[in-house]
């Protein structure tokens, strides 16, 4: 009995090592050819590389791009993408802009997502012009620009588990405290980046005491 088991178990080594080797035979062109070239294999040719080798070679191959700079389609919409001082990255759409520090990188689906400090990959399904548009309504206002000290940054909010991706809206906006005396009043507004609802809303401390007119 020992002796039929070990016959089969060297038949399914075999067997298995044949396969591999046949899979590591294959020359592969395309996009991929300079990658494979790049980490040692000859002529974009698997065969040679050890499995391990192989198997760390193919997942490299299919992880998401880190985008630095550039334009890419998303939904249906052009993302400008350009790199700024101070390791901050900054895309456009439209006329809204935001900013960010986190590594955003594009799916082999086309999908964009930022990698956050808990270790998961948070999906960017808003784009900067609708989270604007949304805290802009939030906090009565129609405008965001640089006369208004307005800034949009995508950040991450929260802690632990619950750490999630937000676009932080913050500005000033004018005021009357009682109703009689001009002030200006930083605001902001957080909306999620993946399902687009405003997160939170923040004013002063006296902003029951003043009267924000619609800008």
């Amino acid at each position: 009995m020992k002796k039929i088991l070990t016959i089969i178990t060297c038949f399914s080594v075999l067997l298995f090592s044949g396969l591999v080797l046949a899979q590591g035979e294959r020359d592969i062109t395309g996009p991929l050819h300079d990658e494979i070239v790049a980490a040692g294999g000859q002529g974009g040719s698997v065969s040679g590389l050890p499995e391990l080798a192989l198997l760390q070679q193919r997942i490299q191959l299919e992880e998401a791009r880190q985008i630095r700079s550039g334009n890419i389609q998303v939904a249906g919409k052009q993302i400008q993408f350009s790199e700024k001082a101070n390791d901050k990255l900054e895309f456009k759409v439209n006329n809204a802009k935001a900013d960010t520090k986190l590594q955003i990188r594009q799916e082999v689906n086309g999908e964009i997502r930022a990698q956050l400090s808990n270790g998961k990959n948070a999906s960017i399904k808003i784009m900067p012009d609708t989270a604007s548009e949304t805290a802009l309504t939030r906090l009565r206002l129609k405008n965001c620009n640089e006369t208004m000290n307005c800034t949009i940054e995508l950040k991450e909010v929260g802690q632990g588990n619950k750490t999630r991706l937000a676009y932080e809206l913050k500005t000033e906006r004018k005021s009357r405290l009682f109703g009689l005396f001009q002030a200006r009043m930083q605001v902001q507004a957080q909306v999620d980046a993946e399902t687009g609802e405003v997160i939170q809303t923040n004013k002063p401390w006296w902003a029951f005491l003043a009267v924000e007119p619609e800008e």
